[in-house]
């Protein structure tokens, strides 16, 4: 088997595992709601609020992480170690602050 054939069917492997996981994720949970409201519970109890503010939050963290690696690199750091790292820790600083918010507006 060439290379070009096995890098295919490894890829096609991949995106199928990918795939089959979200599925089946995606239906039992919507089977899960279905049991819950025929039993009677409100539909409101699905609704997550704030999740905006955090994906948000999150995603400037991942910016500045970014940013910072890149100066860390210029200045010297290993590039793999410098963004890594400062992408845990500004998606981390994120997190943090979007706790902080929604512990005070609860």
């Amino acid at each position: 088997m060439n290379e070009i054939t096995r890098d295919c069917i490894v890829s096609l492997a991949a995106f199928a595992a990918i795939f089959g996981i979200a599925y089946i994720y995606l239906v039992s949970r919507h089977r899960e709601r279905m049991n819950i409201l025929e039993k009677g519970a409100d539909a409101s109890m699905f609704i997550k609020e704030g999740q905006s503010l955090k994906y948000g939050l999150l995603a400037v963290g991942i910016a500045l992480g970014i940013l910072a690696g890149a100066q860390l690199k210029a200045m010297g750091v290993e590039k793999n170690t410098s963004y890594l790292s400062m992408v845990f820790l500004f998606s981390g600083i994120s997190l943090i602050i979007y706790y902080l918010i929604s512990r005070r507006s609860a």
